[in-house]
């Protein structure tokens, strides 16, 4: 599966920040960059993602969801 942890890969960021950031994009229809702009501007959207105290920093650079969909299929969020 494309989703075993023994897989190598370049990233460090925590699955319910990045699930959690694709449903809100998802849900609000949003854009790459106005995703992150909403969870930048919202404690209730930080908290969904799993951060523990508001930040005004931007979660990660938008040009990550390109790479997200590219990696994850419908198949592997469904077996997730």
């Amino acid at each position: 599966s494309r989703l075993d942890p023994r897989r190598k890969g370049a990233t460090n960021l925590p699955a319910r920040l990045v699930l959690g950031a694709m449903l809100i994009q998802y849900i609000e229809k949003l854009t790459d960059r106005g995703t992150i702009t909403a969870i930048q501007e919202n404690p209730y959207m930080q908290y969904f993602v799993g951060l523990t105290h508001f930040t005004t920093t931007p979660i990660f650079d938008a040009s990550l969801f390109v790479t997200l969909r590219k990696r994850i299929s419908i198949e592997d969020i469904n077996e997730i």
